[in-house]
């Protein structure tokens, strides 16, 4: 049985972590001097934040999409466990836990209470787990497991898997996975975690797709915010992100694009490398890409370096694999790709029928990359038409199969701090982001092996042999292993953590000074 309490030892620490340690020291807080107020007191009081975020609400704030991920970074949910800078599991809504036969887990709850008043008990943890769980789409992060809550008594949750699953106390740190009181799941078909979550700042005002208020959750147990709320706007542009910083009315912008970053000062811009590839998705069910030969055209016809200095000004990594530099073992552990069909040549590529080929501009080089790509295709025979939307617009159709091909920038290690529900997620026939429609029994089976492999070394050899059958059937091409920027005057801007796995930007010790 293997225990966690609010200050474990390595020892006691089931899973060593299996992000970078050299990227996941940058999980610091930034500190600075100076600023502008809206208030007076230095240190918190009556300062607010003024922030600008990549990515409008997609699914009204509901924490089973990716929704969730923006409620973290803005720090309004939390779940059971949080990830730390090494990418393992620590506590958050649970003081500890322990592990209890291969399929239990028993979670000891610490005294906390929700933003609407109610106290956060057992009985709260297995509501808000049986609705993920129930959810419609389900959440990526359960795409691999199926989970059953208990309560027993009012601060312990049992919790067991339909597999013995190691990775569950990270995976409970996932914010689709977010704790919410009852009043948050009254509304039949919609969950609600306006007030109702458990983070230093409640959400107190969404105004669609345009912008949010955040206030002080003066109640929450790790102790007052520093800034008394954040004003949030959703801007999608990215060189509008970067005005708003440039021209102080904004404190923080998410996601500034390499091209505006030579147009800031040095000290608005941070760089922080990442576990995210942006990746071509072809669509292998439907259309000209349900043919590997053509697939493979398509992989040959891809210069990563180009796109690298081309589009990201060096400010990336060519592509290696699926898995990229912020997953640092993968490099030795690397497979070659396994059953690759031979490439359809430059005149069979010209007889095929035009292709769509799609991407959103939430992420502002993603719309160069696209015209890149395109012209990477068209010069190896293709014909190619451009799809370009906002996110938002486009999720439901892509998730759909109604695109030849996607381009989208996916952290590999976002769901469980571990690529296999990246892997599971993305690649096999029941998976819940499956966006290049594979069905393959080879992939299912080397990703049900790395989802039960037992012991560390086992689990990464495994996860490694699934990237080689993946790329093996040309279902995704990897174009550039991402580093991201983002921007804030470090001389008047403080404590905004700098995160490789893109869960938090905004917390508890963000402030103005």
């Amino acid at each position: 049985m293997v225990s966690q309490s609010s200050q474990p030892s390595k020892s006691s620490v089931r899973r060593r972590p299996l992000l970078a340690l050299g990227a996941a020291a940058l999980l610091v807080p930034v500190a600075a001097c100076g600023g502008s107020t809206d208030g007076g007191a230095s240190g918190g009081g009556d300062q607010r934040l003024r922030a600008v975020m990549a990515f409008p609400p997609a699914q009204a704030m509901s924490p089973y999409g990716d929704d969730a991920v923006t409620l973290s970074r803005l720090s309004v949910v939390e779940g059971l466990t949080r990830i730390d800078e090494e990418g393992a599991a620590r506590p958050a809504l649970a003081a500890k836990w322990q592990r209890d036969g291969a399929k239990g887990w028993e979670f000891t709850l610490r005294d906390a209470r929700f933003q609407d008043g109610d106290a956060v008990d057992a009985e709260a943890v297995v509501r808000s787990l049986a609705a993920a769980q129930d959810a419609s789409p389900k959440p990526r992060v359960l795409s691999d497991v199926q989970l059953t809550a208990e309560a027993e008594g009012k601060r312990t949750v049992r919790i067991t898997t339909d597999e013995a699953d190691p990775l569950l106390s990270q995976r409970l740190a996932n914010p689709s996975l977010a704790i919410l009181s009852g009043a948050a799941y009254e509304k039949a078909g919609k969950v609600d975690p306006a007030g109702h979550a458990t983070g230093p700042y409640t959400l107190a005002e969404v105004n669609g797709a345009v912008s949010a208020k955040l206030e002080r959750n003066d109640t929450y147990w790790g102790g007052k915010a520093k800034a008394s709320g954040v004003d949030v706007k959703f801007v999608a542009d990215g060189t509008a992100r970067a005005n708003a910083l440039r021209t102080g009315t904004a404190d923080i912008a998410e996601y500034v694009p390499v091209a505006q970053a030579s147009l800031l000062d040095e000290k608005q811009i941070h760089e922080v490398p990442t576990a995210r590839t942006n990746t071509l998705y072809l669509n292998t069910e439907n259309g000209v890409f349900a043919d590997p030969a053509v697939r493979a055209a398509a992989r040959s016809a891809i210069d990563s370096k180009a796109l690298v200095d081309g589009v990201y000004e060096g400010r990336a990594d060519t592509a290696q694999g699926l898995l990229g530099p912020g997953v640092p073992w993968a490099a030795d552990a690397r497979k070659a790709p396994e059953g690759r069909a031979r490439a359809a040549s430059k005149a069979e590529v010209a007889k095929t029928k035009e292709i769509v080929l799609a991407t959103y501009t939430n992420r502002p080089e993603l719309p160069e990359v696209a015209s890149a790509v395109q012209q990477q295709l068209e010069a190896r025979g293709f014909t190619v038409k451009q799809y370009v939307r906002d996110y938002a617009q486009m999720e439901a159709d892509a998730l759909a199969g109604k695109y030849d091909a996607f381009i989208q920038a996916r952290n590999t290690l976002l769901d469980t701090a571990d690529p296999v529900s990246y892997l599971g997620s993305d690649f096999t026939c029941e998976g819940s982001f499956n966006i290049a429609q594979l069905c393959d029994k080879g992939v299912d089976e080397a990703v049900a092996k790395a989802a039960g492999a037992d012991g560390l070394d086992a689990r990464h050899a495994a996860e490694m042999e699934a990237e080689a059958k993946i790329l093996g059937a040309d279902a995704a091409v990897p174009l550039v292993h991402e580093r991201f920027v983002q921007g804030f005057d470090s001389g008047k801007v403080d404590g905004v953590a700098l995160d490789p796995m893109e869960r938090r930007l905004i917390t508890a010790d963000t402030r103005l000074r």
